[in-house]
């Protein structure tokens, strides 16, 4: 049976405010639970004003000490701008305080270049990425050897236990890079349009599979793909959700133009442009949108295209009853 997770956002709805938005994650993280969910992640976002989670790794312990058996993992953390062993510290902290419940997505996306710049001000360059991955198992499994740069660290405090790991990507470079290091591969559907996306993904998947190599993180290879899902009881409905996420993903002036995360109704009262439109109809690429029986079909040809272990739902929709139902009307179908 395929698992389910969510890749949350804390996103502040409009009329709310971000106290309010990390209640609501925490809310929809134990309803996940109470549902079957498998995992529950979230994302990294830095200067965008309608979303809370710059943090994902201390809202984890706020949601793993909140719940009591779903994954809580992060979706992911931009390992560009840390140190790998900071990272590895951070989640062994996570991992103690709950054995076996923790994941460790990472992403490299650097963010805006203000955002680039202010989180590595005094950085000269940076660690390559597969190396800072590397960094991080051997932090993560005690195998710093004497040959490793930093040979003689230990990262604290030392468990029995090893979070799971996990590659976000868009790309067959990295599912070959998560594949050599025997680490889990998540492919995102949602970030970027594009009609070669999907073709890319299935690609990426397969080669990932075949080139899997079993490590201390991950035994066998397992595969996620993480599109947007608009969905509820109707297709009508699901259509007039769907507007607010076709809003929100023009992603004007680097998603600061909207402190928000849009209404319906602040969608529909938007004058757009003509580009603006053609962007909306290309951005449909990354989300599965409709009722619950077409949202299930359409969920189920991704699983069988990209042989997925899991789909990782994006529910960026207006409104935590909105969500709530949503992840409720999925859980139903796939459980």
């Amino acid at each position: 049976m395929i698992k389910l997770g969510i890749l949350d956002y804390a996103q502040i709805d409009e009329g709310s405010n971000a106290q309010k938005a990390l209640q609501n994650t925490i809310e929809l993280a134990q309803l996940a639970e109470l549902l079957g969910y498998e995992r529950f992640w979230m994302a990294e976002h830095h200067n965008v004003p309608a979303f809370a989670s710059s943090s994902p790794e201390l809202i984890m312990m706020r949601l793993a000490d909140a719940t009591e058996r779903i994954r809580i993992g992060s979706g992911g953390v931009m390992i560009p701008h840390y140190s790998p062993y900071k990272v590895a510290e951070n989640f062994r902290v996570l991992e103690a305080f709950h054995p076996g419940r923790i994941d460790l997505g990472i992403g490299n996306t650097i963010g805006t270049p203000i955002v680039n710049r202010t989180l590595n001000e005094n950085k000269k360059s940076k660690i390559n990425y597969e190396q800072s991955i590397v960094d991080l198992t051997k932090y993560l499994s005690d195998q710093v050897d004497e040959n490793h740069r930093f040979s003689g660290i230990i990262a604290n405090p030392v468990i029995s236990t090893v979070p799971e790991m996990w590659v976000l990507s868009t790309s067959i470079r990295n599912a070959k890079m998560a594949a050599k290091l025997g680490i889990g591969y998540t492919f995102g559907l949602f970030p970027l349009a594009g009609i070669d996306k999907l073709a890319i993904g299935i690609q990426a998947a397969e080669l990932y599979r075949n080139e899997f190599k079993p490590s201390s993180i991950m035994r066998e290879p397992r595969v996620s793909i993480a599109p947007f899902i608009v969905v509820a009881e109707t297709n009508e409905q699901a259509e007039e959700y769907a507007k607010a996420l076709d809003l929100w993903l023009l992603g004007t002036d680097n998603f600061a133009h909207l402190s928000e995360f849009p209404s319906v109704e602040t969608a529909h009262k938007y004058a757009y442009t003509e580009d603006e439109k053609k962007i909306i109809q290309a951005n449909r690429i990354r989300m599965v949108v409709g009722d619950i029986g077409s949202v299930t079909d359409q969920l189920n040809a991704l699983i069988s295209q990209f042989k997925a272990d899991e789909v990782l739902l994006v529910p960026l929709m207006p409104g935590l009853e909105v969500r709530k139902k949503a992840i409720e009307l999925l859980a139903g179908a796939f459980n």
